[in-house]
């Protein structure tokens, strides 16, 4: 572990390509993440993750995903059923409170049936964020609802699912994207609500599920928190808000730093992230010359992010005796009537 870079990185796709292999040799990431472009059949994905385990010489590196269900799902039908959405678990709930919350541990414990054989060992679920008026749908029908309490105990529920399957939760996007205006893949969006309001409403989840050992932050401006650096630049943001209010002290992880709601290079960006404390970077697209740019400024894991990245590691756990093929069946009966 200490020899890792504080880095997450993809590949550019189905196979590693042996350059890739060498470069991830050579930069040592703490973790991997895959997208669609890396998924072509189950035995594939399986070969995949054992060759970027082995590129690194760890046999537990985390491999990461955003199988969230809905529209954000890499694998999809046929290799994977296709699953509702956070909304769809939502209204469930509200129509039954009690189904909602069995067929939202069901499904995260359907991913991991679905995931960990293949070599996955962290989803990047539950969506925490609160959805206000004006929000763009980048979030939309990701969240659980639009209330902090619906949000907080459907996210509790997936949380344990994955972890009774024997993956990891990330709780994204800290702390909080619900405000926000703007699609952050495409342009920074800026909240003004203020703090109070925020403490009110969007925190809420997040310290419900401040103990989990992952999150993930977000490029968002709070300007009443500090008007000129989103949460994953701002130092303000991570001590104050992150780490103090909310309470989160496991392995903060930024948001993509190739989404264009960061400005300046790539190695002005990653400085930036861990100039604002958080722990790792995470790098998506497998852009081979974006990748050693961000590698070239990233620090090996050492103090509070060793530790934290250690903490995450021990919170694996063996999976529980659940029957497969009897949860499939009732959550598609618990689906059915909602």
């Amino acid at each position: 572990m200490s020899e890792s870079k504080a880095v997450i990185f993809g590949c550019a796709g189905p196979v590693l390509s042996p350059g890739e292999a060498s470069f991830f040799a050579d930069t040592r990431p703490w973790g991997f993440i895959l997208f669609g472009r890396n998924i072509v059949s189950l035995s594939q994905v399986a070969d995949l993750t054992a060759s970027l385990r082995e590129s690194v010489g760890r046999p537990d590196a985390p491999i990461l995903i955003d199988q969230e269900g809905g529209r954000v799902q890499r694998f999809k039908p046929p290799l994977v059923p296709q699953y509702p959405s956070g909304a769809d678990l939502g209204a469930l709930y509200l129509a039954n409170p009690d189904a909602g919350l069995r067929a939202t541990w069901i499904m995260s414990r359907l991913h991991a049936f679905d995931l960990v054989p293949l070599g996955i060992t962290v989803d990047c679920l539950p969506v925490l964020d609160v959805p206000s008026p004006g929000g763009h749908e980048v979030i939309g029908s990701r969240a659980y609802g639009i209330t902090p309490d619906v949000v907080s105990v459907l996210g509790v529920a997936a949380s344990e699912g994955l972890k009774a399957g024997g993956m990891l939760p990330v709780i994204k996007h800290i702390p909080g994207h619900g405000r926000a205006g703007a699609d952050t893949h495409h342009e920074l969006p800026h909240v003004d609500a203020s703090r109070a309001e925020l403490s009110a409403r969007d925190f809420i989840p997040f310290k419900a599920l401040a103990g989990e050992a992952m999150a993930m932050s977000a490029h968002v401006v709070f300007t009443d928190i500090d008007a000129d650096h989103p949460a994953t630049t701002s130092r303000r943001v991570v001590d104050e808000i992150i780490r103090s209010e909310i309470g989160f002290d496991g392995l903060l992880m930024s948001d993509d730093v190739s989404m264009n709601a960061l400005s300046g290079d790539f190695a002005t960006r990653t400085r930036a992230i861990f100039a604002a404390g958080c722990d790792v970077t995470l790098h998506c697209n497998g852009d081979r010359a974006e990748m050693e740019a961000v590698a070239s400024v990233t620090p090996v894991l050492s103090d509070d992010g060793l530790r934290r990245a250690e903490d995450a590691m021990a919170a694996f756990r063996a999976p529980d005796d659940s029957d497969e093929a009897a949860l499939r069946e009732e959550f598609e009966g618990l689906m059915a009537a909602s």
